[in-house]
Protein backbone atom coordinates (compact mmCIF):
# COMPACT_ATOMS: atom_id res chain seq x y z
CA UNK A 1 0.00 0.00 0.00
CA UNK A 2 1.26 3.48 -0.82
CA UNK A 3 2.33 5.80 2.00
CA UNK A 4 -0.32 8.35 0.99
CA UNK A 5 -3.05 5.73 1.06
CA UNK A 6 -1.82 4.59 4.50
CA UNK A 7 -2.03 8.19 5.69
CA UNK A 8 -5.60 8.50 4.38
CA UNK A 9 -6.57 5.30 6.21
CA UNK A 10 -5.03 6.57 9.45
CA UNK A 11 -6.82 9.90 9.03
CA UNK A 12 -10.09 8.00 8.62
CA UNK A 13 -9.50 6.23 11.93
CA UNK A 14 -8.71 9.55 13.60
CA UNK A 15 -11.87 11.12 12.16
CA UNK A 16 -13.90 8.20 13.50
CA UNK A 17 -12.44 8.66 16.98
CA UNK A 18 -13.05 12.41 16.84
CA UNK A 19 -16.59 11.87 15.52
CA UNK A 20 -15.88 14.33 12.70
CA UNK A 21 -18.66 13.31 10.31
CA UNK A 22 -17.76 15.63 7.43
CA UNK A 23 -14.07 14.69 7.42
CA UNK A 24 -14.93 11.00 7.80
CA UNK A 25 -17.38 11.09 4.91
CA UNK A 26 -14.90 12.84 2.64
CA UNK A 27 -12.10 10.41 3.49
CA UNK A 28 -14.40 7.44 2.93
CA UNK A 29 -15.31 8.90 -0.45
CA UNK A 30 -11.62 9.10 -1.35
CA UNK A 31 -10.91 5.56 -0.15
CA UNK A 32 -13.92 4.27 -2.09
CA UNK A 33 -12.61 5.95 -5.25
CA UNK A 34 -9.20 4.35 -4.65
CA UNK A 35 -10.72 0.91 -4.10
CA UNK A 36 -12.90 1.28 -7.21
CA UNK A 37 -9.87 2.17 -9.34
CA UNK A 38 -7.91 -0.78 -7.94
CA UNK A 39 -10.74 -3.19 -8.66
CA UNK A 40 -11.52 -1.82 -12.12
CA UNK A 41 -7.93 -1.87 -13.32
CA UNK A 42 -6.67 -4.73 -11.09
CA UNK A 43 -3.71 -2.74 -9.88
CA UNK A 44 -2.27 -1.51 -6.61
CA UNK A 45 -2.36 2.31 -6.50
CA UNK A 46 0.86 4.20 -5.94
CA UNK A 47 1.10 7.74 -4.57
CA UNK A 48 0.94 9.34 -8.04
CA UNK A 49 -2.31 7.55 -8.83
CA UNK A 50 -3.83 8.51 -5.48
CA UNK A 51 -2.88 12.15 -6.10
CA UNK A 52 -4.51 11.93 -9.55
CA UNK A 53 -7.71 10.65 -7.90
CA UNK A 54 -7.59 13.46 -5.35
CA UNK A 55 -7.17 15.95 -8.21
CA UNK A 56 -10.20 14.46 -9.95
CA UNK A 57 -12.32 14.67 -6.79
CA UNK A 58 -11.20 18.27 -6.21
CA UNK A 59 -12.19 19.19 -9.76
CA UNK A 60 -15.62 17.63 -9.15
CA UNK A 61 -16.01 19.63 -5.94
CA UNK A 62 -15.08 22.88 -7.68
CA UNK A 63 -17.62 22.20 -10.44
CA UNK A 64 -20.29 21.41 -7.84
CA UNK A 65 -19.53 24.56 -5.88
CA UNK A 66 -19.99 26.73 -8.97
CA UNK A 67 -23.23 24.93 -9.88
CA UNK A 68 -24.66 25.17 -6.36
CA UNK A 69 -23.66 28.82 -6.03
CA UNK A 70 -25.33 29.66 -9.34
CA UNK A 71 -28.49 27.91 -8.15
CA UNK A 72 -28.46 29.79 -4.83
CA UNK A 73 -27.84 26.63 -2.77
CA UNK A 74 -25.23 28.02 -0.39
CA UNK A 75 -25.81 25.18 2.08
CA UNK A 76 -24.67 22.58 -0.46
CA UNK A 77 -21.89 24.84 -1.74
CA UNK A 78 -20.56 25.20 1.83
CA UNK A 79 -20.56 21.40 2.28
CA UNK A 80 -18.66 20.94 -0.97
CA UNK A 81 -16.18 23.67 0.08
CA UNK A 82 -15.52 21.86 3.36
CA UNK A 83 -14.92 18.60 1.46
CA UNK A 84 -12.61 20.46 -0.90
CA UNK A 85 -10.46 21.63 2.03
CA UNK A 86 -10.17 18.07 3.36
CA UNK A 87 -9.15 16.74 -0.06
CA UNK A 88 -6.60 19.51 -0.64
CA UNK A 89 -4.79 18.30 2.47
CA UNK A 90 -3.70 15.19 0.55
CA UNK A 91 -2.09 17.04 -2.35
CA UNK A 92 1.65 17.70 -2.46
CA UNK A 93 2.87 21.28 -2.43
CA UNK A 94 1.84 22.97 -5.68
CA UNK A 95 4.07 24.99 -7.97
CA UNK A 96 3.53 28.73 -7.99
CA UNK A 97 2.22 30.48 -11.10
CA UNK A 98 5.73 31.73 -11.94
CA UNK A 99 7.18 28.23 -11.59
CA UNK A 100 4.48 26.81 -13.87
CA UNK A 101 5.22 29.45 -16.53
CA UNK A 102 8.96 28.74 -16.29
CA UNK A 103 8.41 24.97 -16.54
CA UNK A 104 6.11 25.38 -19.55
CA UNK A 105 8.65 27.66 -21.26
CA UNK A 106 11.32 25.01 -20.66
CA UNK A 107 9.04 22.32 -22.15
CA UNK A 108 8.23 24.43 -25.21
CA UNK A 109 11.94 25.00 -25.80
CA UNK A 110 12.79 21.30 -25.34
CA UNK A 111 10.09 20.17 -27.76
CA UNK A 112 10.72 22.94 -30.27
CA UNK A 113 7.01 23.73 -30.23
CA UNK A 114 5.66 26.78 -31.98
CA UNK A 115 2.12 27.86 -32.59
CA UNK A 116 -1.23 26.57 -31.35
CA UNK A 117 -0.93 23.40 -33.42
CA UNK A 118 1.64 22.02 -30.97
CA UNK A 119 -0.67 22.44 -27.96
CA UNK A 120 -1.38 18.70 -27.69
CA UNK A 121 2.28 17.74 -27.84
CA UNK A 122 3.23 20.24 -25.12
CA UNK A 123 0.27 19.33 -22.90
CA UNK A 124 1.13 15.63 -23.09
CA UNK A 125 4.67 16.35 -21.93
CA UNK A 126 3.41 18.78 -19.28
CA UNK A 127 1.00 16.19 -17.86
CA UNK A 128 3.83 13.71 -17.52
CA UNK A 129 6.17 16.19 -15.86
CA UNK A 130 3.79 18.30 -13.76
CA UNK A 131 0.97 15.92 -12.83
CA UNK A 132 0.22 16.26 -9.13
CA UNK A 133 2.50 19.27 -8.74
CA UNK A 134 0.44 21.87 -10.58
CA UNK A 135 -3.15 22.67 -11.41
CA UNK A 136 -3.55 21.44 -14.97
CA UNK A 137 -5.96 24.27 -15.84
CA UNK A 138 -3.21 26.71 -14.89
CA UNK A 139 -0.71 24.69 -16.95
CA UNK A 140 -3.05 24.73 -19.96
CA UNK A 141 -3.40 28.50 -19.75
CA UNK A 142 0.39 28.87 -19.53
CA UNK A 143 0.87 26.60 -22.58
CA UNK A 144 -1.66 28.62 -24.60
CA UNK A 145 0.10 31.82 -23.66
CA UNK A 146 3.55 30.42 -24.46
CA UNK A 147 2.46 29.11 -27.86
CA UNK A 148 0.67 32.34 -28.80
CA UNK A 149 3.96 34.25 -28.82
Amino acid sequence: MSPLKDRVTEDMKAAMRARDALRLGTIRLLLAACKQKEIDERIELDDAMVVALVDKLIKQRKDSISQFSAAGRTDLADKESAELLVLEGYLPARLSADQVVAEVARLVAELGASGPGDMGKVMTAAKQRLAGNADMAQVSAAVKQALAK
